[in-house]
């Protein structure tokens, strides 16, 4: 089974720049305190690291 790890949306992307809202929306975030649980690639990482300020990970599994 593949790593994954849970991601949190604590920030809302209202005034943001578009790009910021397109890797919520990559994500799979799209309102505030949402969580999923998502391949841990290192595309997911950054993607989560280029928008420390809206979305965290709150937990790694596997």
């Amino acid at each position: 089974m593949a790593k994954t790890i849970v991601v949190k949306q604590i920030g809302s992307p209202i005034r943001r720049p578009a790009k910021q809202r397109a890797t919520l929306i990559g994500l799979g975030l799209n309102k505030m305190h949402k969580t999923r649980e998502l391949e841990d690639t290192p595309s997911v990482r950054g993607m989560v690291n280029s928008i420390p300020h809206l979305a965290v990970i709150i937990e790694e599994r596997g």
